[in-house]
């Protein structure tokens, strides 16, 4: 049940948006092995000035917040790393212009289906992958 936020400047390229959002979904499905349909992924845009970005960086600068259960290996993380800056490079975000943060969130801080906690409910896939 990840949940990831995308922040970017306003018009900065690609234009396509819902390429932006599913490129990053994509990326969570195969490394955290979670199901389609279960997660929101959300994009937001700033005007620049409201959104300052690294010098380095150019006007395509991508953060990427994904809140996850607790319990991913560092392996898993890298793949999550990789399929993100895969996915949003075929889209021409070059991977220098990528960031990712990840926080990690213990299943019982974390109410689904109708306000239980996580970690007292089957979540229908492996978290400790």
């Amino acid at each position: 049940m990840p949940h990831a936020a995308i922040h970017r400047l306003l018009g900065a390229p690609p234009d396509d948006r819902r390429a932006i959002v599913e490129a990053v979904n994509r990326a969570m499905i195969e490394a955290l092995r979670v199901p389609e349909d279960s997660h929101p992924v959300r994009l937001h845009e700033f005007d620049a000035e409201a959104f300052l970005i690294p010098a380095e960086s150019t006007e395509a600068f991508t953060l990427v917040e994904a809140t996850i259960f607790s319990g991913r290996s560092l392996e898993t993380k890298r793949a999550l790393y990789r399929g993100l800056i895969d996915n949003l490079g075929s889209l021409g975000i070059v991977a220098a212009d990528v960031r990712v943060v990840l926080y990690e969130v213990p299943r019982e801080n974390w109410g689904l289906k109708g306000g239980q906690p996580a970690s007292e409910i089957d979540l229908g896939f492996e978290v400790e992958i």
